[in-house]
């Protein structure tokens, strides 16, 4: 029964992943040899395997610029969408009020906007000629910053994408909390604050580890916003491997700026199936 689902990951993943780490050491034969054809500047192994083309991207420095860019805004992102998620979640988890159920009904709704809307959206109100700067010259800021086509403009369009995914597990998350665990941490004279740490936070590590983790690797892979809302230089390393893919026509060049990110996506991964095990080490010596 496993073999079916396990043999089509294989041939329409595995396969194609394991041709493109055999291009990025030098193998141009086999599944390679179409691509290898039309490819420039592609470092061919004579004998076992190379890291030339490695080599190459590392060095770049305008790669180094766009690969740090990335890690940045990752970094920025996750903390943003895990403090917004985590902000709004407590609202309406400790609030049973109709503001409470509003904000968490316009917290989704970005959700349902293609990331292309979006992102266009985000330029016209945060361009040279967007509503926020013209808001800001009528009422006498005239040197507000222009934050369309810039990395600020790349992590707000990623904070939006990513907020709805976040307030529905942190929500989720702190919605299962028995009430009768706050009212008996409250009754014992915690503070508000107190029973948010003591109580809540610790009941809701792994939903706030998805969140993170689910969020750097959206980040990490993704194209539309930054392509639309960010610079021509730096940007991040999904724009990059377009480039060298289509523009510049380096595809063994493009795949291994595609291993790149996919051992940073591997790294955040390692961290949620760290936290799983951990979880459920602990449900098990406490069942």
């Amino acid at each position: 029964m496993v073999l079916p689902p396990v043999a089509v990951v294989a041939v329409f993943i595995g396969f194609p992943v394991g041709a493109a780490i055999a291009y990025t050491l030098g193998k141009t034969g086999g599944p390679n040899s179409t691509i290898a054809l039309i490819a420039q500047r592609q470092h061919v192994a004579k004998h076992g395997v190379t890291f030339a083309a490695y080599r190459e991207v590392l060095g770049n420095a305008h790669v180094r610029g766009d690969l740090w860019a990335t890690v940045w805004v990752t970094l920025l992102t996750i903390a943003a969408v895990v403090v917004l998620s985590w902000a709004i979640g407590l609202y309406v988890r400790l609030s049973d009020t109709w503001i409470a159920r509003t904000v968490s009904a316009l917290s989704v709704i970005p959700l349902f906007i293609p990331v292309v809307i979006a992102s266009y959206a985000i330029l016209t109100f945060y361009a040279a000629q967007g509503f926020i700067k013209t808001l800001a010259y009528h009422v006498g800021w005239h040197s507000f910053p222009t934050l369309g086509y810039t990395m600020w403009a790349v992590v707000i369009g990623e904070v939006w994408v990513n907020v709805p995914f976040g307030v529905l597990m942190m929500s989720s998350g702190l919605n299962s909390v028995p009430n009768a665990l706050i009212e008996a941490a409250r009754d014992s004279g915690a503070s508000l604050p107190q029973t948010i740490r003591a109580v809540l936070l610790p009941m809701n590590v792994i939903p706030t580890v998805i969140v993170a983790t689910f969020t750097g690797i959206y980040v990490l892979g993704s194209f539309t916003v930054p392509y639309l809302t960010g610079p021509s230089a730096p940007n991040l390393m999904g724009v990059s491997m377009s480039q060298f893919f289509q523009s510049f026509n380096q595809p063994q060049q493009a795949e291994v700026m595609a291993m790149i990110v996919f051992v940073l996506a591997a790294g955040l991964g390692t961290i949620y199936v760290w936290a799983n095990m951990r979880a459920a080490k602990r449900a098990s010596q406490t069942s």
